[in-house]
């Protein structure tokens, strides 16, 4: 077999091209850290490092909104700790009231405290998130949840639709708890023996009233049906209790899903700088052979051997 001077070159030319290439990838790999700089170096690898990411992206996603239905929560459960706060005075100052000593001017200072206090708990339930958005309308978020109308009734203007939200792979949970589900009505039955359902900002008027009036068995029945207020409450605080324990589990399940997918990625992705770099010496060293051996290569020619 024949060896031109154009084939050895041609060969010699292709094999320090070839070491050149190795060392440049090795040098790339050191200054991204990365193992797979662009998908052509390993397209199985880049597969499963895009698969991994979109798995991040997604639970990330998951966390974002678990992170917004936690301040959410926590907004509504400071509004009904609230509420139960002053339905608690609300009660002292209707068994106050209804204690016979009082004179028609104090039974009148109590009253107007209890109007008060009602205004402060329809503050309660009108509360906002950051958004701007009424914690307890339903899906209205934009609608007061409670409104007067021109005599001064106030009334639920909300739906009672409870939204959720995706927190994970085939999870969701509730978002919001609609106002007439905690600020509840109870039953009163009438001089006709009939059971009606009452509002709960009328219970409290109607206690105000009682006491100005001294009307001691409608200040009597006021109590008990504070007492039903004060159980609506506590059971909208219980289910807020249990929804921000759920996000808390959800987000600490996310949170070790998370780490175990940044893991395989990195252990896909990242750069063993030990190997790459002992690798980078070996490759500088073979092409600094093969340039040394083919500048002594290439000067031979037939006429120098004959001399």
């Amino acid at each position: 077999m024949k060896i031109s001077t154009p084939l050895y070159f041609n060969r010699s030319t292709q094999m320090l091209s070839d070491v050149q290439n190795k060392l440049a990838k090795t040098q790339e790999q050191l200054s991204t850290g990365k193992q797979i700089v662009k998908p052509s170096d390993e397209p199985d690898k880049a597969a499963l490092v895009t698969r991994l990411d979109t798995q991040i992206a997604r639970h990330q996603g998951y966390l974002d909104t678990l992170g917004a239905v936690n301040v959410r929560l926590t907004a509504e459960e400071t509004a009904l700790k609230n509420t139960s706060d002053v339905l608690f005075r609300i009660k002292e100052l209707t068994m106050q009231g209804a204690n016979g000593t009082l004179s028609a001017q104090d039974r009148q200072s109590v009253a107007l405290e209890i109007r008060t206090l009602r205004e402060q708990i329809l503050s309660l339930a009108n509360s906002q998130d950051a958004n701007g958005n009424y914690l307890f309308s339903g899906s209205r978020a934009t609608q007061a949840a409670f409104e007067k109308d021109s005599t001064g009734r106030i009334s639920y203007q909300g739906d009672h639709a409870r939204m959720k939200v995706n927190v994970g792979d085939n999870r969701q949970m509730n978002l919001n708890m609609p106002g007439s589900d905690v600020f509840t009505r109870v039953v009163r039955t009438d001089d006709k023996g009939v059971k009606v359902g009452v509002d709960f900002f009328q219970v409290l008027a109607d206690i105000s009233t009682a006491i100005e009036n001294g009307e001691p068995v409608t200040m009597q029945r006021g109590v008990a049906e504070v007492d039903s207020l004060q159980n609506g409450i506590s059971e909208g605080l219980g289910q807020v209790g249990a929804d921000l324990t759920v996000v808390d589990m959800q987000t600490t399940v996310l949170d070790q899903m998370m780490l175990q997918f940044k893991s395989s990625r990195s252990d896909i992705e990242d750069l063993d700088y030990t190997e790459a770099i002992s690798r980078l010496n070996k490759d500088q060293l073979a092409l600094e052979a093969a340039q040394s051996s083919f500048a002594k290569i290439s000067q031979l020619s037939l006429f120098q051997y004959i001399n």
